[in-house]
């Protein structure tokens, strides 16, 4: 009976059935890797919440998908359809927070094919790098930012061009206009700037001169990562 209850309606002698006892510890298995996936992925980083639960639970639902597709290419098919329709109807993410997605899919996928041992030691091989990663990443933020990103916002009236060189040829080692967009329904402007510090300790300095160019509206530094860095 118990069998029975856990056989498809359109199964057939060729199609490979799953016993229950295999598919709890595959789904088992690609839960406890989540979690220590999401683990890993969150050391010394910031994420969502959202994007921790999704990391915790991303591998056990491929390992679902790959299990029950089991060789149909026509439902493979349909699979992969109704993922790229989910989506392109998600936000778009960080290039860091789309490559641990790709990374708790890949364990899901092992070990839906039913290699547990390889969906460990690629969970494994994958954390360690990114917590190494982060560590690496975090201990480059830790120091002086030298490499900035400039945003200026400028009355519509004042003529942009030049204006800014002498503070910017003073404070900086080199700089460069990336952008420049109109925002507040055409009334202000507001300049994107890479550049170099000469002496991180000087910033406030810096953006001072600065606000007696533009009026005192808005400015901001920041480091390089902390513009949208989508793909």
């Amino acid at each position: 009976m118990l069998e029975s209850f856990f056989r498809g309606l359109f199964d057939t002698s060729l199609t490979i059935i799953i016993s229950p006892g295999n598919f709890l510890l595959c789904v088992g298995v690609s839960l406890l890797l989540g979690l220590l996936l999401c683990g890993m992925t969150m050391w010394r980083s910031r994420f969502s919440r959202s994007l921790m639960v999704t990391l915790a639970i991303l591998p056990a639902v491929v390992c679902v998908v790959i299990m029950m597709v089991n060789g149909n290419v026509g439902t493979g098919v349909a699979v992969a359809g109704a993922f790229n329709l989910v989506r392109f109807r998600s936000a778009p993410g960080s290039a860091r927070e789309i490559a641990a997605l790709f990374v708790a899919m890949g364990t899901g996928l092992i070990t839906g094919m039913g290699y547990l041992g390889y969906g460990v030691l690629f969970t494994l091989i994958l954390g360690v790098a990114m917590m190494v990663y982060n560590a690496i990443s975090l201990r480059s933020q830790t120091g002086d930012i030298t490499e900035c990103t400039l945003h200026i916002t400028i009355p519509e009236d004042l003529d942009y061009v030049g204006v800014f060189d002498p503070i910017l040829t003073e404070y900086t080692r080199c700089h460069a206009l990336t952008q420049v967009k109109t925002t507040n329904m055409g009334s202000l402007f507001k300049l994107t700037y890479d550049l170099t510090l000469k002496d991180p300790a000087q910033q406030k300095n810096f953006i001072d001169q600065l606000r007696l160019r533009n009026g005192n509206l808005e400015i901001s530094l920041g480091h390089p990562d902390n513009t949208v860095a989508t793909l």
